[in-house]
């Protein structure tokens, strides 16, 4: 078996079977060993490391001020209601750049000799997609993006250009990595059913049509040369959409797939699609420790026998994480949890069966 995967145009993916990776965010405000765990528990070359997000840290550290500190010739502030367009560069803008650099330092310390094997190693670096970014930031009217096509492309158009620079910064830093690009889409069944709600809460904003939302998913996946995912830990996420908008791997909550969404997942897989399955808790369970990895992916092997696809295509096609972000966890559970994505992707790809 390769240690590389490869997608539908043939050229392989940097990660190899029985992978495992995590989301984005993890606990705490020390960059530096948020980038130790994670470049810790994903050691082995299969797996994907990725760019650490502490929210915890306050504004500009949290997901969308993250993101809006990339946009490029675009700048926010924050108000009582949220991220709002302004007219210069202010205090938080500057706040969430310096937060980015900082992360950036410590990844770039833990990745010392990083890819100098004979595969391609991965590195996985997030920012929020388009359609979450238009529904979570605010006009200077204070009414959501969203609700302006115009200001919906200027936005798209800041975020390529604000990400191009991102994934040549991480190149620079980690000469051996393969960077991967994740869009953060959380809100994307939202704006797809027209359910983001106005600012004053009685309305909401109509449904976007879903040529127009894979149309900004493409262009904006086609600015990154490399592997790409897009990640929700909402239900109802349009995997077709998404392959077809050029996503190579889709990073979802498995627990909130359904029997009646076989027929999508199974259309998807056998096209080419990747599964991030999100099968490990991301906040300790009630049960207290996790204690079988095979347990934790057994959802998975029954989701492959019920679409009558092959058993050995399961280890290439799926890499294990968590739920979702690891912010609301505390350290040392997200370490376990960590550690535990390794343990199922190994007994995934032992039993398959």
């Amino acid at each position: 078996m390769s240690e590389n995967t490869q997608t539908g145009g043939g050229s392989a993916l940097p990660w190899g079977p029985a992978a495992a990776g995590g989301i984005g965010s993890m606990p705490g405000t020390d960059a530096r060993e948020a980038a130790r765990t994670v470049t810790g528990a994903f050691e082995a070359p299969q797996h994907l490391p990725h760019l650490p997000e502490l929210p915890a840290r306050g504004p500009g550290a949290d997901m969308l001020g993250r993101t809006a500190g990339l946009l490029a010739e675009m700048y926010l502030h924050l108000e009582p209601s949220g991220w709002r367009i302004g007219d210069r560069p202010g205090r938080d803008t500057r706040r969430a750049r310096a937060w980015l650099g900082e992360d950036l330092d410590a990844l770039e310390e833990f990745t010392q000799g990083y890819g100098e094997g004979e595969a391609p190693r991965g590195l996985k670096v997030s920012a929020v997609g388009p359609w979450t970014l238009a529904a979570g930031l605010e006009r200077r009217n204070g009414e959501a993006m969203l609700g302006d096509s115009g200001a919906v492309r200027d936005l798209a158009a800041s975020l390529a250009e604000g990400l191009a620079a991102h994934l040549a910064d991480v190149r620079r830093r980690v000469p051996g990595a393969v960077p991967v690009l994740q869009l953060d889409e959380p809100s994307l069944t939202a704006v797809l059913r027209g359910s983001v709600r106005t600012a004053s809460g009685y309305r909401t904003h109509p449904a976007v049509d879903r040529a127009v939302v894979e149309g900004v998913l493409r262009e904006l996946l086609a600015v990154h040369d490399g592997p790409t995912v897009v990640h929700s830990c909402a239900p109802g996420v349009p995997l077709g959409l998404l392959h077809r908008a050029g996503a190579d791997a889709v990073s979802l909550d498995f627990s909130l797939l359904t029997e009646r969404d076989d027929e999508m997942v199974g259309a998807a897989v056998e096209g080419g699609l990747r599964l991030f399955a999100g099968v490990v808790p991301s906040t300790e369970p009630d049960g207290g420790a996790l204690s079988d990895p095979a347990g934790s992916v057994r959802g998975v092997r029954s989701l492959w026998r019920r679409l009558g696809l092959s058993p050995g295509l399961l280890a290439e096609s799926v890499v294990v994480t968590p739920t979702c972000g690891l912010a609301g966890a505390s350290p040392a559970y997200a370490r376990q949890a960590l550690a535990h994505c390794v343990r199922a992707a190994r007994a995934l790809a032992d039993n398959p069966q």
